[in-house]
C-alpha cells in the first residue's frame, strides 16, 4: 500500500497521473448524447460510401485514415455539399486558398476534397517540432488545422512562459483560450484568435476518432471469429475505381 501510494504521489508530482488521464479519458466531453446518438446513425449511413477514399487518402499521406474520418465528420458531417457563411465548402470544407495549395480545382468534389484535406493536414503535421511526438502531434495538429500554425505557436509561447511544457497538448490546451484576452494576444506574434475553438475541435475529433476505432476494432473481432469458424482467411478486396480516381488527382 505505501508502495502505491508512493507511486501516485510521484506520477502526480511528475505528471504522469495528468499524462494518462489526459490520453483515456480527455476527450469524454468532446460530444453529448444527442450529438453521440446523430454521429452513430451517420456512422451506418454515411461514412461506408466515403471509407475507401479515406482509406486510399489515408495511404498516400501516411495518415491514419479513421482520424482523417473523425476531421472529415467534424467539417462536414460527411456531407459532400455542406457549406459554411464563410465560404468554406466540400467533405473537408476547404477555403478556396487552402484548395488552391493542395490542388483542388473542385472543392464539392468528394474525392477532390478528401485528397485536398489528406494532404494539408499532413502538411500542418510536418509543421510540428520534431521533438513533439505521439497523440501529442496529433493534437497540436488539429489544432493547427483549425486556428493556424501560427496562433498555436503563440500559444505554445505562453505555455512555456507560464511554466508550463510548450510540448504536451494538455499544457497547450490550457493556454490556446489565453488567445482571445487582450493582455495576453497583445504580446503574441499573430495576435487575437478564438482560442477556445481549437479546443473544441480537437474534443470533438479525439471523441469521433475513439469512437471510429472502437468499431473498427470490433469488426475486425468479428472477421476473426468467421476466420475461426470457417476455417480460411478472409481475402480484403479494394476497389479499383477507388484507386484509379485519387491516383489521377
Amino acid at each position: 500500500l505505501n508502495a502505491a501510494n508512493g507511486f501516485l504521489e510521484t506520477s502526480a508530482e511528475n505528471g504522469f497521473l495528468d499524462e494518462i488521464t489526459e490520453r483515456f479519458y480527455g476527450h469524454v466531453d468532446g460530444v453529448n448524447a444527442s450529438g453521440a446518438l446523430t454521429f452513430a446513425r451517420r456512422m451506418e449511413t454515411r461514412l461506408p460510401r466515403w471509407e475507401e477514399y479515406l482509406k486510399v487518402a489515408g495511404g498516400m499521406f501516411d495518415l491514419d485514415w479513421q482520424l482523417l474520418a473523425a476531421i472529415s465528420y467534424q467539417e462536414s458531417h460527411w456531407n459532400s455539399r455542406a457549406r459554411s457563411h464563410t465560404g468554406v465548402r466540400g467533405l473537408m470544407m476547404l477555403t478556396k486558398n487552402t484548395a488552391k495549395e493542395v490542388g483542388v480545382s473542385n472543392r464539392r468534389d468528394p474525392i477532390q476534397s478528401i485528397y485536398g484535406g489528406a494532404k494539408y493536414f499532413k502538411k500542418v503535421l510536418d509543421r510540428i517540432p520534431a521533438d513533439i511526438q505521439g497523440d501529442d502531434r496529433k493534437w497540436m495538429a488539429l489544432a493547427a488545422y483549425n486556428v493556424g500554425y501560427g496562433h498555436l505557436n503563440d500559444a505554445r509561447i505562453l505555455t512555456e512562459k507560464a511554466g508550463f511544457d510548450p510540448d504536451k497538448w494538455t499544457d497547450v490546451r490550457k493556454h490556446l483560450p489565453l488567445l482571445a484576452q487582450r493582455k495576453h494576444y497583445r504580446n503574441t506574434k499573430y495576435g487575437y484568435a478564438r482560442g477556445s475553438e481549437p479546443v473544441q475541435y480537437v474534443q470533438r475529433i479525439r471523441s469521433y476518432y475513439s469512437i471510429i476505432a472502437w468499431q473498427g476494432q470490433q469488426a475486425q473481432r468479428r472477421l476473426a471469429t468467421l476466420d475461426i469458424h470457417n476455417g480460411q482467411p478472409q481475402q480484403i478486396k479494394y476497389d479499383t475505381q477507388v484507386m484509379t480516381s485519387v491516383s489521377v488527382l
